[in-house]
Parts: C-alpha cells; sequence; structure tokens
C-alpha cells in the first residue's frame, strides 16, 4: 500500500464523506433513473406536468407499452406518484429533485 499524502484531518474527512453500505446501493438506484433516453424524455415531460400514459406516449411519440415500463419503474423507485381519475392515471414527479438533478446535467452539459 502506498503511502496518503493526505493530513489525518483530511483522510478522515474523505472516508466519512464516501458512501457506502445502503446509502450507496440508494444512490446508485437514483442515478440509475437518468440512465435512459425514455426516462429521461419522460422526466422533461412530468416536470411540466402530470400526464397519462396516452398523453405521455402521444406527446413524446412512444410506444405506450415501453411508456408504462419505465413509469412503472420509476414508481418502484419512488420518483413518481400517481392520482386517478376514473379509469385514468394520472403521473407525476414525487418532487422538483428530479428535474432539478436534470435541469443541473443540462448546465453542466453547457446548455
Amino acid at each position: 500500500m502506498k503511502e496518503i499524502l493526505l493530513d489525518k484531518r483530511l483522510q478522515t474527512l474523505v472516508t466519512d464523506y464516501v458512501p457506502s453500505g445502503e446509502i450507496l446501493d440508494e444512490l446508485v438506484c437514483f442515478f440509475s433513473i437518468f440512465s435512459d433516453y425514455t426516462r429521461l424524455k419522460m422526466i422533461s415531460a412530468l416536470s411540466i406536468s402530470e400526464m397519462c400514459v396516452s398523453d405521455l406516449s402521444n406527446l413524446l411519440r412512444l410506444n405506450q407499452t415501453t411508456v408504462s415500463h419505465q413509469l412503472r419503474l420509476l414508481k418502484n423507485l419512488n420518483a413518481v406518484t400517481t392520482r386517478r381519475q376514473g379509469k385514468v392515471v394520472f403521473y407525476s414527479l414525487r418532487n422538483d429533485t428530479l428535474s432539478d438533478v436534470l435541469l443541473k446535467g443540462v448546465e453542466f452539459l453547457g446548455y
């Protein structure tokens, strides 16, 4: 093992700051939300308004089965919430955090 050049205070700070265990697992799941083209489009659309599967499908020119599948994944990751109106289920982002992270990504890329 090579010698560490950081002083003990910085070593402790880094060790305490770097996530591990359950937190690391949850962060990996959270960031996986952004690793798919379809989910990114859907998050962008849902950051504007809640929508049903057919609206998302039509507006984003995606197959309804694909949209339903991705919404199920987003729901399992606790990223979206649902509201039923009769037979129609409307989806919305759980909070603004997802759209904030997406916007920070766009900002990071310089767009």
